[in-house]
C-alpha cells in the first residue's frame, strides 16, 4: 500500500524546515508525495525550494500585498480545502507555528484527514509573544494526531497538554539536517555566494562580523529602535562590522533605514537567499536575533547567540549556553555583545557548547513514525 501524503509548506522557514522531510520521503517507495505551496510568502519562500530542487505540485500563489492575517487564514481555509476534497490524500503534513500551518490543518481536520506536525510542541507559555505564533502551534497540537517533537522539552510539554505519549515522536529539528546539507555543498554555489562575499571585510581582517537580523512583530512597539541604537552604538567599534539583512516589512525598514544607513561599519542589505544566508552565518563571529531558526543553526558551527526577545519557546539553546536571552533593552544588548567580542573565554564557552536541538538525522525519524502510523512498521530509534 503506498500511503498519499501532502506536505504543506508556506513560508521560507517552513520550506527550509521541511525539505529535508520531502527528499527522504521521495527517496521512500512506500510513500506518493505531493508539495502543496500556499505561497503566504512569495519570493522568500520560492528562491528555498528552488535551492532544495523542489517543484510544489499545486501552488495555491496566496500572497496578496497588504494581506493581513485574516486574509492568510480565510484563504488557505478554502483553497487548501478545495483541494484536499479533489485530492482525498491519507495524511498532510504540517510545520511550525504559522498561519499556513494551522490553517490548513484546520481544512484537513474539516475533512477527518490525519495531521502529523513537524517541530510540535514548542511553547512559551505566552499566547501573545511570539504573536500569532505561539497561538498557532498550540492549535495546530489540538487537531494533529501524529507530533514530531525536536527536543525532550517540547515533548513535555505536549504531554503536560494531555497529548497521548504514544502520538509524540522525539526526532531533533529538521532545521539541523537543512543547515548541515546546504553548508557541506558551499563550495558547489559559489555564485550564488560571491556577492555577499563581496560585501563582508576581507579574511584576516581585524574586523570581526555581527549577523543582525530582526523581524518580530512584538518588536515594532519600540523594539525595533531599541535594537536600531544599539547596533549605532556597537559599530562605533573599529573591530566590528554588523551586517543586517532588512526585513521587507515596513515596521522594520523604516526605522532600520532611517538609524543605521550610510555607517560605514553597518551593511543594511535586502533579504538574502538561504545559501548566501548559511554563508554569512559561516562567516560572522556572533549572532543578534529575534528569529527562532537562527537560535538552531548557529550552534550547529559554534556561532553565539543572544536572543532579542523577552521569552523564548527555544530554551534548550540558553540551558546548554549557546544563547542568551537579552530581550530589547539597549544596553543589555550591547553589554553581552561586548562581552563575547572582548572575552575570548566568553566567547569560547558559548562556541563549543553543544548543540541541543538535533543530529541532521530527524528527518529519517520523522518518516519512520509517518510509516509506522500507516503500515505498523517499527520506527528506528529516537534522537536522545
Amino acid at each position: 500500500m503506498t500511503i498519499k501524503l501532502v506536505v504543506c509548506i508556506g513560508t521560507r522557514p517552513e520550506a527550509i524546515k521541511m525539505f529535508p522531510v520531502v527528499h527522504a520521503l521521495e527517496a521512500d517507495g512506500r510513500f506518493n508525495v505531493e508539495v502543496w505551496a500556499t505561497a503566504q510568502h512569495r519570493g522568500m519562500l520560492d528562491q528555498v525550494l528552488r535551492v532544495a530542487g523542489i517543484t510544489p505540485t499545486v501552488d495555491l500563489d496566496l500572497m496578496r500585498a497588504g494581506q493581513t492575517l485574516t486574509d492568510i487564514t480565510t484563504g488557505v481555509i478554502a483553497r487548501f480545502g478545495e483541494m484536499l476534497e479533489t485530492r482525498q490524500p491519507d495524511r498532510v503534513i504540517v510545520q511550525g507555528d504559522t498561519t499556513t500551518a494551522f490553517a490548513a490543518s484546520l481544512a484537513a481536520f474539516y475533512r477527518k484527514i490525519p495531521v502529523g506536525h513537524v517541530e510540535a510542541g514548542l511553547r512559551t507559555g505566552n499566547i501573545h509573544s511570539p504573536w500569532p505564533e505561539e497561538a498557532n502551534r498550540k492549535l495546530v497540537a489540538v487537531l494533529a494526531d501524529l507530533h514530531f517533537a525536536p527536543t525532550k522539552r517540547a515533548f513535555d510539554a505536549l504531554r503536560a497538554e494531555s497529548v497521548p505519549a504514544d502520538r509524540i515522536h522525539l526526532t531533533g529539528n529538521t532545521v539541523v539536517d537543512a543547515f548541515l546539507s546546504i553548508k557541506a555543498r558551499l563550495p558547489q554555489f559559489h555564485e550564488a555566494t560571491a556577492e555577499i562575499a563581496q560585501r563582508l571585510p576581507p579574511l584576516g581582517s581585524n574586523q570581526r562580523i555581527i549577523l543582525l537580523t530582526s523581524h518580530r512583530r512584538e518588536n515594532f512597539a519600540g523594539g525595533m529602535e531599541r535594537i536600531a541604537t544599539a547596533a549605532a552604538r556597537l559599530a562605533m567599534r573599529d573591530d566590528v562590522f554588523i551586517v543586517f539583512p532588512v526585513h521587507p516589512n515596513p515596521h522594520v525598514q523604516d526605522v532600520m533605514n532611517a538609524r543605521l544607513a550610510g555607517h560605514p561599519r553597518i551593511a543594511l542589505i535586502p533579504p538574502l537567499d538561504y545559501v548566501p544566508f548559511i554563508y554569512l552565518l559561516t562567516r560572522c563571529h556572533l549572532v543578534l536575533t529575534d528569529s527562532g531558526g537562527v537560535q538552531e543553526e548557529a550552534p550547529s558551527i559554534g556561532k553565539p547567540v543572544l536572543v532579542m526577545r523577552d521569552t523564548t519557546e527555544r530554551p534548550e539553546g540558553v540551558e546548554a549556553g549557546t544563547a542568551i536571552l537579552v530581550g530589547t533593552d539597549t544596553d543589555r544588548i550591547v553589554r553581552e555583545a561586548s562581552r563575547l567580542l572582548d572575552d575570548e573565554a566568553a566567547y569560547m564557552r558559548m562556541s563549543r557548547a553543544h548543540n541541543p536541538f538535533g543530529d541532521g538525522h530527524a528527518a529519517e525519524r520523522i518518516v519512520e513514525h509517518i510509516a509506522s502510523a500507516h503500515m505498523a512498521k517499527p520506527s528506528i530509534r529516537a534522537v536522545s
